[in-house]
């Protein structure tokens, strides 16, 4: 304790402060979640590490979720095994090795009883430049754990149930807390995309808004200009779980208070009160990000630069473009007093195959909960007429048959999708040319009614 005291100041500086927290926790673990990770394949590999004498452990996210008391849903593993010692265990025992891009930063893909096993040599990073890292493998567990991002992603997890802990993870944990391994700043500016790893691990950890660290967040905003340079897909992988996760709008609130927001590609003026409604709106509604996002944009344009920026997918573009354009225009009021119908008439009318989809995050967005589970209820109504039926009562135009067509289903969506086909076809009406018997033979089906266009005149009747 005394020394602590005396050397306090020092302690702030990265290589002290490694120097003093340098002491391992462990804990032994045997809850059914630890279980599960057990499959036959995960039970061959580890023998084979074993009988090669090297270690394997539980690395990440699945030892959180282990420690939280859920099933890991991805495990990733870490060894003491060189890339070229895993690839000779799993060429010699003909294990199939998938997906061979990890392979310079120490990952090897193995593929055994339909499962895929990530494992990834330790390693320490050389040479950052805030974007990538040059690395070096290594043996050393701690020095991995040293230079991971978070201290509750630095923990690993042995076969035998043990919990390697160097960095106070599991205690930060415990107490929902995020911090980073040592000092913030030079964690972030080892990859500037730890900020928002930072703000997506604080959605997923803690438990409410407004418990930072006051360091913490001056190093963000110390580092934030280096966003710039990380890439749009990058950044968009990650804000996407932000925007999905629990505080997702006192976060983004965060970013415009730290100067994040303007280098990932957020607009400068992002209507934040908007943001903050919507949010309101969207609770236990599981919205897509972009129904979240859009909230900040003013118009299309706002959109356009969103996607040259973050590089989002056609979909989602697509997405943010309809709730950009229909969060005002349309509402649920309707003349019939159906305040769904504006909704329905819309996919009805709209030729997009995963429009039903779009209406419901627009009304996620607007916080029509109730028009929400109806809509996810109904099943769209097929237009019972086609221009078959109306060739058969001798209009041959392609043009009437589409403007007859657009009036006929004008007459269905106000009948609230209920007339069927012999009821609107009585619509049309002919003018002393067929019979009332022949007439009834084209609505029956049985046959054609031989009219040239010239000698008919259709009109409707309402």
């Amino acid at each position: 304790m005394l020394l602590i005291r005396v050397f306090k100041p020092l302690i702030r500086s990265s290589v002290c402060y490694l120097w003093l927290k340098r002491s391992l926790f462990t804990m032994q673990l045997n809850t059914k979640e630890f279980q599960t990770v057990f499959t036959p394949g995960l039970k061959t590999i580890a023998e084979l590490f074993e009988k090669e004498k090297f270690e394997l452990r539980i690395a990440g996210g699945a030892v959180r979720d282990i420690l939280n008391g859920k099933p890991p849903q991805d495990v990733d593993f870490a060894t003491t095994a060189t890339p070229d010692e895993m690839k000779h265990i799993f060429q010699t025992t003909g294990i199939r090795m998938i997906n061979n891009k990890g392979e310079k930063h120490g990952t090897i893909t193995a593929r055994l009883h339909e499962q895929n096993f990530e494992i990834t040599t330790l390693r320490v990073d050389v040479v950052t430049d805030g974007r990538h890292a040059e690395v070096e493998f290594t043996t050393d567990w701690h020095k991995d754990a040293e230079r991971r991002d978070l201290t509750i992603n630095s923990m690993f997890l042995g076969l035998d149930g043990t919990l390697y802990d160097y960095f106070d993870g599991y205690e930060d944990l415990k107490n929902k807390r995020v911090c980073f391994v040592g000092n913030a700043a030079e964690r972030i500016q080892e990859d500037y995309l730890r900020i928002l790893r930072y703000f997506r691990f604080y959605g997923k950890i803690v438990e409410e808004p407004g418990e930072h660290e006051a360091k913490t967040l001056e190093a963000i905003k110390e580092n934030a200009r280096g966003l710039a340079v990380i890439s749009g897909e990058r950044i968009w992988v990650e804000l996407k779980k932000i925007l999905v996760g629990n505080h997702a709008a006192h976060l983004v609130n965060l970013m415009y208070e730290l100067d994040v927001a303007e280098y990932i590609g957020l607009p400068v003026s992002g209507n934040l009160e908007e943001l903050n409604r919507v949010w309101n709106n969207l609770q236990n509604l599981c919205p897509k990000p972009m129904t979240v996002l859009v909230s900040l944009l003013q118009s299309p344009e706002d959109v356009n630069k969103l996607d040259l920026r973050l590089k989002i997918s056609k979909e989602e573009k697509n997405l943010g473009l309809f709730l950009v354009k229909y969060r005002r225009d349309l509402s649920g009021t309707d003349n019939d007093g159906d305040p769904l119908k504006p909704y329905t008439d819309l996919i009805i009318d709209s030729r997009e195959t995963d429009i039903q989809s779009k209406v419901c995050e627009l009304l996620k967005y607007q916080g029509e909960v109730k028009l929400l589970k109806e809509l996810e209820q109904w099943s769209v109504p097929r237009f019972p007429v086609s221009g078959h039926d109306l060739r058969k009562m001798g209009i041959s135009s392609g043009k009437e048959i589409g403007e007859h067509l657009l009036q006929l289903r004008d007459i269905w969506k106000k009948s609230g999708y209920k007339m069927e086909k012999e009821e609107l076809l009585t619509k049309v009406q002919k003018n002393n040319i067929v019979s009332n018997e022949d007439f009834c033979t084209v609505l029956s089906g049985k046959g054609n009614v031989p009219l040239t266009e010239s000698k008919m005149t259709f009109f409707y009747t309402f």
